[in-house]
């Protein structure tokens, strides 16, 4: 089944970031994705999105609904046709809607765990958790600032924007084939989160990621874009997910 255009609002939007070492992605990542490098170091990390209005291209607002999801990410890239081409590969993906996880992989990209979402935001802080069916959990503590990490592998505020803009692409694993989607923002901003604490139980999982291997880089925040996501073609695969 073809998934439809959706049509969305991105109510907030946190993308926290990690420096990995590229070793450790080329051995984790499924053919054909290589990890994209950035002096030298992979990105990887999690996206917190809470969306508003959520429907097919054509449908009216008021039978929308809203939900808040998290996205676990790769930054890659891939040869397809000769080209080369930059996006996301997206391992795991969890949500607080039935529907999203109940229509993973039909009017959603991939499978989507059902997971229990805690959310506290007020006067430029955010705090935002979840813990997932399986157990997977995560949480982050943050605030909003103009300070950035002088110690990221991006050079600023610029490039990281850059960065994501560009890979507007991502991936999810299915069966024997990977779900694609293109993330189509009218109106691309972000801004500096200061993050206090974070944790995440699948980057902190040494089984995949060994002691060392994996550092925060930064966080940033996007609020009120609208956007639409297109479905892509599947690209097959004969790896086992």
């Amino acid at each position: 089944m073809k998934i439809p255009k959706i049509k969305r609002i991105i109510d907030r939007r946190i993308l926290i970031n990690y420096q990995v070492d590229k070793e450790v992605l080329e051995n984790y990542l499924p053919k054909p994705f290589k990890p994209k490098l950035v002096n030298g170091k992979g990105v990887a990390g999690i996206c917190l999105i809470r969306l508003k209005e959520i429907r097919p291209k054509g449908l009216p607002k008021q039978i929308g609904i809203s939900s808040e999801n998290g996205a676990h990410r790769i930054a890659v890239e891939w040869n397809e046709n000769g080209k080369l081409n930059e996006g996301v590969y997206i391992p795991r993906r969890d949500t607080s809607s039935k529907l999203n996880s109940l229509a993973g992989g039909t009017m959603f990209p991939g499978i989507h765990h059902l997971a229990e979402f805690t959310v506290n935001e007020s006067d430029r802080n955010y705090n935002v958790a979840f813990i997932s069916d399986d157990g997977t959990s995560l949480s982050i503590e943050a605030r909003e600032t103009d300070k950035w990490n002088e110690e990221s592998v991006f050079e600023n505020l610029n490039c990281v924007s850059d960065f994501f803009e560009n890979g507007s692409i991502g991936y999810s694993p299915g069966k024997n084939e990977f779900d694609g989607l293109k993330l189509e923002a009218y109106n691309w901003k972000v801004s500096l989160l200061e993050v206090k604490e974070v944790q995440s139980s699948f980057f902190e999982n040494e089984d995949i990621f060994p002691k060392g291997s994996v550092k925060f880089d930064n966080a940033l925040l996007m609020r009120d874009i609208e956007h639409e996501w297109i479905a892509l073609e599947k690209i097959k695969t004969t790896n086992t997910i």
